[in-house]
């Protein structure tokens, strides 16, 4: 260890969390400190981890290896996430009571989008002065909000990178200058105008209030060292300020700092490289310069990284051949002294099980992937995952797993739009403001939770008469809010020489169930159907008459929108509309 500061790494391969779980209770990382059958003695000890579900995990890690023991579980808490009620019994944390809460995502979405469409209406007479020439922009109100959401995203990198605004100024010259000043003009909204409003509220940015608590957190621990052990773990320290709190960790006298997969087999040559200072922008994206740039600003050689277990040879040799293979440019003359160092027959163990698979297209590699994994779940006993950072393709594979009757846990959720109630309302909204779809007015018509106030098992089959009377064959273009008088079109139409099969089965009753049905349906869209033809609608009231039309369109026999918020997903979807509507 270097000094008074103690930071390990597991190795690539190693169960990362069972790993760090046993390294606790056998007194591997904290000198003095080790679980003797104690009840109480993991009770002070503390242990940041990078997301709450690395905090659940970590929990159950602890379950497994004690067994039938008895002892209360260490406190696990995800990286950022502090409370800030404690400050209120701590006289030397006056800073972090004083912090501005956090503006809620949508709130701020709905806060820019006005600015982006008013910085908008001023561009193209700004642009045609400066240029001579005609310069389209996006305008509608689904523009603006897309313009405000990339917006915010900007604003949270820079601020969790601390990096200051007024340096952007400077970044292009030369004949791209002129255009890069319109984006300067543009990012006037957050230099000039959203400090403003923030202000006025009374909040501030969620990176920046994140950002904040971090280094309370960090100057708390230097200011009351713990007395149990204190320990970060699987965290790369990409944000600054965690980093910055990983360096405290790793200072105090029961903390250690435990690292996921820091290649401690490539020549120095190599890694001085990848931390190098004014390092390329392609070496930025190297595997391990995450965590060179923190050992670095820890202060800590790598040489004095301890590795907490021994590496499984075989999977040390995989290791070490792929770093080769990501060897920086910079040292790639050394693979010609590197390669006589791998014999074939460690080579062929390192890579045992390893499969290679060159699918054509986007959906046979899913179906690969799950079939891969089905055949491996069939094994008694055996677990089997997807590690990926495509969010689409984990999508595609929990489908194609849904085929083989495999209920995948995917650890990246569900997208809230993709949740059943979202769906719903974004049906709606496409039936109201992109009419002429039949697929997609049938998709709202057969909905799972669409009820306008009827019995939902008399609303599936009042759809089907619709689709067959009005939106198969024929003629029209099918509108949710005409959709009743194509209906009576059509079936005035049905009673010629020739009616459809179909014709005879169907009943007075069963029709007029269906009219009933397209007189609500017309009726709870009237909220959204109002906007139609707007060219600067307001979004805070589009929002409104969205929440509106969706409660109308989930209502139950009983009147209550309960289904649409049942469960997590409802749950969700309902505080994002009520923070909507507040915004």
């Amino acid at each position: 260890m270097s000094g008074s500061r103690r930071v390990f790494s597991i190795p690539s391969g190693a169960p990362f969390l069972p790993t760090l779980a046993e390294a606790l209770l056998h007194g591997r990382l904290v000198p003095g400190f080790r679980f003797n059958g104690d009840p109480l003695a993991l009770a002070d000890a503390t242990i940041y981890v990078p997301t709450r579900r690395a905090a659940r995990a970590l929990r159950g890690a602890f379950v497994d290896i004690l067994g039938v023991r008895s002892a209360i579980l260490p406190t696990v808490r995800p990286l950022g996430e502090f409370d800030e009620d404690e400050a209120a019994f701590d006289a030397e944390a006056a800073p972090a009571i004083e912090l501005a809460p956090p503006i809620a995502a949508q709130e701020r979405l709905l806060l820019l989008a006005p600015l982006v469409r008013a910085w908008k209406a001023s561009l193209p007479s700004h642009v045609a002065a400066r240029f001579n020439e005609e310069f389209v922009v996006p305008a509608s109100a689904a523009d603006a909000v897309w313009l405000a959401r990339d917006l915010a995203r900007l604003m949270d990198e820079i601020e969790t990178e601390g990096t200051d605004w007024a340096k952007l100024a400077g970044l292009v010259s030369g004949n791209l200058a002129g255009w890069w000043q319109v984006t300067l003009d543009f990012l006037g909204i957050v230099t000039d105008n959203w400090p403003k409003l923030l202000a006025e509220r009374g909040l501030s940015n969620p990176a920046a209030h994140r950002s904040a608590l971090i280094r309370l957190e960090a100057a708390r621990l230097k200011r009351n060292r713990p007395a149990g052990p204190v320990i970060a773990a699987g965290s790369t320290g990409s944000i600054p300020a965690t980093a910055e709190l990983l360096g405290v960790i790793a200072g105090l006298p029961n903390g250690a700092v435990v690292l996921p997969g820091l290649d401690k087999g490539l020549d120095e040559a190599s890694f001085a490289a990848i931390s190098a200072p004014g390092a390329r922008p392609a070496t930025l994206g190297h595997p391990q310069f995450g965590l060179a740039k923190l050992i670095g600003g820890i202060g800590v050689p790598r040489a004095d990284v301890e590795e907490i277990v021994p590496a499984d040879r075989a999977l040390a040799i995989r290791a070490a051949l792929v770093g080769e293979a990501l060897r920086p440019a910079e040292t790639t003359e050394l693979w010609t002294e590197t390669r006589p160092g791998f014999e074939a027959e460690d080579i062929r163990q390192a890579l045992a099980g390893v499969t290679l698979v060159e699918a054509a297209n986007e959906r046979d590699e899913a179906v690969a992937i799950a079939i891969a994994l089905k055949r491996a779940v069939e094994q008694p006993g055996q677990r089997a995952a997807l590690v990926t950072g495509d969010r689409a393709l984990a999508r595609r594979v929990s489908v194609e797993l849904l085929r083989f009757g495999v209920a995948a846990d995917d650890s990246g959720g569900t997208p809230l739009t993709n949740t059943p109630a979202a769906t719903l309302l974004r049906l709606a909204l496409q039936a109201v403001f992109r009419p002429g779809d039949p697929v997609a007015l049938l998709s709202l018509l057969k909905h799972p939770l669409l009820g306008l106030g009827l019995d939902r098992t008399s609303v599936r089959p009042a759809a089907e008469i619709v689709e067959l009377v009005a939106l198969r064959g024929g003629t029209g273009r099918p509108d949710a809010a005409s959709l009743a008088s194509l209906f009576e079109a059509r079936l005035s139409g049905l009673g010629d020489s020739r009616p459809p099969f179909w014709f005879a089965r169907l009943t007075v009753r069963g029709i007029e169930q269906a009219r009933d049905m397209l007189a609500r349906l017309a009726e709870a869209l009237a909220p959204l159907t109002a906007f139609r033809g707007e060219q600067d609608a307001d979004l805070a009231a589009l929002t409104r008459a969205s929440v509106i039309a969706l409660e109308n369109l989930g209502r139950a026999a009983d009147g209550g929108p309960a289904e649409l918020y049942a469960g997590d997903a409802g749950e969700k979807l309902a505080e994002l509309l009520r923070g909507l509507v507040a915004a």
